[in-house]
C-alpha cells in the first residue's frame, strides 16, 4: 500500500510543526498539514475553559466533553480527506497516550498510517517553549514523555540535537 497519512505525535515545543513544514517540502507529492494547535485555534471561545479545553498556568491541559466532541469531528474530517485521496501529515499530541492512538486508530482504519513518534528532551523544548511565548510554561517539560505512554509507532526521531529538515529526510525515507 502507499502512505496515505504520516500521524506524528509529541510534546508540545517538540518540533512536529517544522517536521510537518520539511516533509511538504521534501515529499515529492503534495502534502496536507493538519495541526493539533489549528483546531485549537478554531474553537469558539465557549469552549475555551471547563467544557473544552483548559490551559493551566503550570503548563496542564484539561479536556472536556465539548473537545472531544468536535476533535472526534476533526479526526473524521482529516480520516476523510486522506480518503477522497490528499495525503495527509497530522500534527498531535497524544494527551492521553495510547487512549488518544485508539481514537486516531478508529477514525483511520482503512487507511495505510505512518505513525512517528516525535522526542525532544524536555529541558529542550522547555527553552523552545519560552522561545515562542505563545505557551503557558511548563507545558513542554509537563509533554515531554507523558504523550508516548502506551503509543506504539512505526519509527520515531529526536529533535533534541537533529534539525527538522533532518527528521523530516528519515520520516520520507519510510514513505511508501
Amino acid at each position: 500500500m502507499t502512505t496515505q497519512v504520516i500521524l506524528l505525535n509529541g510534546g508540545s515545543s517538540a518540533g512536529k510543526s517544522g517536521i510537518g513544514r520539511c516533509l511538504q517540502a521534501v515529499l515529492p507529492d503534495p502534502w496536507l498539514v493538519f495541526g493539533i494547535d489549528s483546531l485549537v485555534d478554531a474553537l469558539p471561545p465557549g469552549l475555551q475553559g471547563h467544557a473544552g479545553i483548559e490551559f493551566a498556568e503550570d503548563g496542564g491541559v484539561r479536556v472536556g466533553a465539548g473537545f472531544r466532541a468536535l476533535e472526534a469531528a476533526w479526526m473524521e474530517g482529516v480520516a476523510a480527506t486522506a480518503r477522497a485521496g490528499a495525503r495527509v501529515v497530522v500534527d498531535d499530541v497524544f494527551l492521553g497516550g495510547a487512549a488518544s492512538q485508539q481514537r486516531w486508530r478508529a477514525a483511520l482504519a482503512g487507511l495505510d498510517v505512518l505513525w512517528v513518534g516525535v522526542r525532544c528532551d524536555a529541558e529542550v523544548a522547555a527553552a523552545r517553549e519560552i522561545a515562542r511565548g505563545d505557551r503557558p510554561r511548563g507545558m513542554a517539560a509537563a509533554q515531554a514523555d507523558v504523550v508516548h505512554d502506551g503509543v506504539s509507532y512505526d519509527l520515531e526521531v529526536d529533535t533534541t540535537r537533529t534539525e527538522s529538515l533532518t527528521c523530516a529526510r528519515t520520516i520520507a525515507a519510510r514513505v511508501r
